[in-house]
């Protein structure tokens, strides 16, 4: 097995899309940076590779078994073994994951740009291993689990906030207020007063929802303020955003 020392990697914890599992270069100084001393490199089938990546669900029971303790964290001079801690990839993506001790990734990161090179030069020549999935539930995207289609392409900052703009959209839902539906959907078109004005719930709801989804503007941005305005939990999540940047004390690495 191959393996690869002093690995720095950003765990983002609990994590079923790999849209957010962020690049290396969107990085923040407010993140907490980790060295493994030692972590195993396994190349991966595709399907395998999705799977780990983009869900929440146990690992095959094949990768646990090569790779149990062998990789390794330095607290205090001294090497403790992760249970279950790994690099994958499938010849082009690359992830590191830590289940914790359980069998699900619980932690993932991406690599810096160096270490990532430095894994595909190692498997230079060498065949993707292919791996029995475990029998799991089919993934299905929904309101709070964007699919990658409407994430693909845009930076952390405005993931972040258009995932605010979806938990304050879906407790829209919840809410089933017809003038507070229509007020936001006024607020978002007004030139469409008129005809909102005799939208059922239902209708304006999933007009608004279907105009949010799409991309990302100033306009979403300015439309995620003002939905946020007054609700504590959404307010810190936007002011954090705002006042987010992106690291660039490590890129030398």
């Amino acid at each position: 097995m191959l393996y690869l020392h002093d690995v720095w990697v950003n765990w983002f914890e609990g994590e079923e899309n790999g849209y957010n599992v962020c690049d290396f270069h969107e990085w923040r100084k407010s993140d907490g940076i980790e060295i493994l001393d030692q972590a195993p490199i396994l190349l991966i089938d595709d399907q395998t590779y999705d799977y780990i990546e983009n869900d929440l669900q146990d690992i095959p029971e094949a990768i646990l078994d090569q790779i149990y303790q062998q990789a390794y964290v330095r607290k205090n001079q001294k090497r403790q073994p992760l249970d279950y801690a790994c690099i994958i990839t499938n010849g082009f993506s690359i992830m590191a994951f830590d289940t914790m001790g359980y069998h699900i990734p619980i932690r993932k990161s991406r690599l810096i740009p160096r270490q990532e090179r430095l894994v595909l030069e190692l498997l230079q020549g060498r065949t993707a291993e292919t791996y029995p999935l475990p029998s799991h539930t089919k993934k299905e995207y929904h309101i709070l689990s964007l699919s990658p289609q409407y994430m693909n392409g845009l930076t952390r900052k405005e993931r972040q906030l258009k995932q605010l703009l979806m938990i304050a959209l879906d407790q829209l839902e919840v809410n089933q207020k017809i003038e507070e539906i229509r007020y936001w959907m006024t607020e978002w078109q007004p030139e469409k007063y008129h005809q909102i004005k005799n939208m059922t719930f239902e209708q304006a709801w999933y007009t608004l929802y279907q105009e949010l989804i799409q991309g990302w503007s100033k306009k979403h941005e300015e439309f995620c303020r003002l939905i946020s305005k007054g609700q504590a939990f959404y307010e810190d999540i936007w002011e954090r955003e705002q006042a987010s940047y992106t690291t660039k004390s490590l890129r030398s690495f």
